[in-house]
């Protein structure tokens, strides 16, 4: 163990010695193993902020706990492949695995698709793991050490030998976990270096992902596998294929392989090592993968006198920068829903839209803290939908997975034109929504003709009425904006379709038939994966989902008494989730209240929005305590792809956008002593909580540069002018 732990240091310090002065660095405080254990779905490994590569670990384990290909729990290692989902609840990707090893790989497979880096898996400790944001090392036990860092685009990867010996290279196309199958592979050595393609199924169903990668050493030998025997030759097809490098080596020698990627063709994945990765030196690439991710961070300076909550913000902050992820070459070309090649022209292309998740604060949050991408983004759902027919739901790779519910591009678009946004058509963005508002798709026809979603015609009826709800408002704003008053006033009213399936008897949204009767055998706590009324929740969740019309919701209340009253049973009744095949995403509990899934993030700020604000100020602040800590199971439920982290950003800088498009963000308890924003044009927008402590919850004044403003909100454009907001608690 000392010649592993010595390995780490000397790591760190290779690395350290690479970048700038500790002061003022922000990486220090980021822990990207925060949300690897239990249900945070995080990966460990190198990447950069919205980055095409994410390369790290993956312990070849499949199941639900390892969708993003780890999980803490575990103690083997199958590999390092090049790509990985951040906090999903659906696996994919881990694509383009290498493996190193001291010792000669086992090809005997039991049947012909076994996987040989899961054959070949090998041991690990967590005393043997580092990782700070742009690089991660390990100490493998079959003898290697390895490091990772990345560029945008590219991986590399660096083995040192800790025996005299051969070092073996195993890169394996045919490795799959979850839902990832390969289908169609090619491996090519042309003597120099090894490129292939990897076509495979899985979440996304058609994904591409093509590779070039070169060797600092020349092996000694290449081996061609096909289901688990050898070719002999120097290019191998087939689902099943893998290739081994043999290089002589001496005890503490290095190995570097650095692989660019794109899902064009091998000659972008070689066109984009040559562009971003021309030299062989690691330290470099993690020292200006970490200044990058600094550049990142820095947007928000947070001070704090316990350093466990700097590490929780900027984790959380580091987590919202993951996704979208890059899906253009340097070229400018890119692989679109259609499958046909494109060139982005003006823009550049992304993938990984988890929209379900992300409308609610961390597209937000990217408004203010990577303005500039916020257009990229646009643009490219734009081209999604010229490319299959409607705005992207869920999209994975240049595929349209049609995972969870509602078209919530919408809100995204309709947040970033309310802000005045420029760098896309207006023009366009309102026609695609309300082209997407108009299919008959998922239940929106019925949507459409009976005002709500009848349960015995479509599945998840009354979470998808109340989400549709939503996305109209939204349609409604744009339209307004844009003086399209006759438009802003047909969806404003579709907005209100939530109203249909609220029972005023029993204060709770439920499932209404077709004749206009209710659903009968109503259960709130009742929950089921697939067959529901409700996605991923129950009737005490989704009664509050009405973000776009608070005061509408509080009405079916019959007043704010009664509406504050139920508020408060949600996080006082029973935590039990009935249902024999209750949704796993329903964590993170308090009472019924569900922070581990996103249909409940608003809630807790719906008290102040009712006149109550001591009761958000308190709760908030035991959701931060309770659901977001600095160990490895820091996360209460699936980080998915920066929504839980972007919740926790924003509340601990004291407000929240409840309506994720109107540009109001709802005053809470912020838990940071003080915050600054760096903002275009060199303005500031500092926050203070004075007298902050954990016992002093609440706020007893509040003050937007010196006066008082007398409502709980602040504007986005207040935050973007810059000044100061100053809390004063108690």
């Amino acid at each position: 163990m000392k010649s592993v732990l010595l390995f780490i240091a000397a790591a760190m310090l290779t690395v350290a010695s690479c970048t700038a002065p500790s002061h003022g660095d922000l990486t220090v405080f980021v822990d990207p193993f925060i949300g690897t254990a239990a249900h945070g779905h995080v990966f460990p490994g190198a990447t950069t902020s919205f980055g095409m590569v994410q390369l790290s670990p993956d312990n070849g384990t499949s199941g639900w706990d390892w969708c993003s290909g780890y999980n803490y729990s575990d103690s083997l290692i199958a590999g390092f492949s090049h790509t990985h989902l951040s906090g999903t609840g659906i696996g994919d990707l881990c694509d383009i695995l290498f493996l190193p090893s001291m010792s000669e790989f086992s090809i005997s497979l039991p049947d012909s698709t076994a996987s040989l880096a899961k054959l070949n898996r090998t041991l690990f400790s967590h005393e043997a793991e580092q990782a700070r944001p742009g690089y991660y090392a390990v100490a493998l036990a079959n003898g290697v050490n390895v490091e990772l860092s990345t560029t945008p685009r590219c991986g590399i990867q660096r083995y040192t030998a800790v025996t005299d010996g051969t070092m073996h290279v195993l890169i394996d196309l045919g490795f799959a976990v979850n839902w990832d199958r390969p289908v169609d592979c090619r491996l090519s050595w042309d003597g120099k270096a090894l490129s292939g393609s990897r076509i495979s199924s899985g979440w996304a169903e058609e994904q591409y992902v093509h590779f070039f990668s070169e060797f600092s050493s020349e092996p000694a030998s290449v081996t061609m596998v096909k289901a688990g025997a050898v070719t002999g030759t120097a290019e191998a097809e087939g689902r099943n294929i893998a290739c081994i490098l043999s290089f002589d080596i001496k005890k503490g020698e290095e190995l570097i392989v650095r692989t660019g990627i794109s899902a064009v063709d091998e000659a972008g994945a070689k066109g984009n090592l040559a562009s971003e990765m021309p030299g062989w030196d690691l330290g470099s690439v993690a020292a200006s993968a970490r200044q990058a991710w600094q550049k990142r961070l820095e947007v928000i300076r947070a001070e704090s006198r316990d350093s466990s909550l700097l590490r929780v913000f900027y984790t959380a902050l580091y987590h919202t920068m993951i996704a979208p992820n890059l899906y253009s070459d340097s070229d400018g070309r890119y692989r679109g829903t259609d499958r046909k090649i494109h060139a982005a022209g003006d823009f550049t292309n992304y993938t990984v839209f988890s929209l379900w998740d992300t409308y609610r604060a961390a597209h937000p949050l990217f408004t203010i803290t990577v303005p500039e991408l916020v257009p990229d983004f646009i643009n490219t759902m734009l081209a999604i939908k010229e490319q299959q027919g409607k705005l992207p739901v869920w999209s994975l790779a240049g595929n349209e997975t049609n995972c969870m519910i509602g078209y919530h591009a919408v809100p995204v678009i309709a947040d970033a034109m309310h802000k005045k946004f420029s760098g896309f058509d207006y023009e366009s963005a309102l026609e695609a929504a309300v082209h997407s508002a108009s299919l008959d798709f998922r239940g929106l026809d019925h949507y459409r003709n009976y005002g709500y979603i009848p349960s015995e015609l479509e599945n998840e009826s009354a979470a998808k009425t109340m989400e549709y709800s939503i996305d109209d408002w939204c349609i409604s704003q744009m339209a307004s904006d844009m003086g399209r008053t006759e438009l802003a006033e047909q969806f404003l009213a579709r907005s209100r379709n939530y109203r249909n399936i609220f029972d005023t008897t029993i204060f709770f949204v439920r499932g209404r038939m077709s004749d206009g009767s209710w659903r009968p055998g109503f259960d709130p706590l009742y929950s089921h994966h697939t067959r529901s009324d409700f996605t991923e929740g129950n009737g005490w969740q989704y009664s509050w989902l009405a973000p776009h019309d608070v005061d509408g919701l509080v009405s079916l209340f019959g007043s704010r008494e009664v509406f504050l009253q139920r508020l408060d049973s949600l996080f006082r009744v029973s935590e039990e989730v009935k249902g024999e095949n209750a949704s796993p995403d329903i964590s993170g509990l308090i009472g019924q209240y569900a922070h581990g899934n996103e249909p409940s993030h608003h809630i807790a700020y719906l008290f102040t929005m009712a006149g109550a604000p001591e009761k958000t100020e308190s709760t908030v602040r035991r959701i931060m305590s309770e659901m977001y800590t600095d160990a490895r199971d820091g996360i209460c439920g699936n980080e998915d792809c920066g929504q839980m982290s972007a919740w926790y950003v924003f509340s601990a800088m004291g407000f929240y956008p409840v309506n994720p498009a109107d540009g109001r963000f709802i005053t809470g308890s912020p838990v940071l002593d003080e915050v600054s924003l760096s903002l275009p044009g060199g303005k500031t927008f500092r926050i203070v909580a004075e007298g902050n402590s954990p016992y002093k919850k609440n706020v007893s004044e509040l003050f937007l540069n010196g006066e008082k403003p007398g409502r709980n909100y602040i504007t986005y454009e207040e935050i973007m002018a810059g000044g100061e907001l100053r809390f004063v608690m108690k």
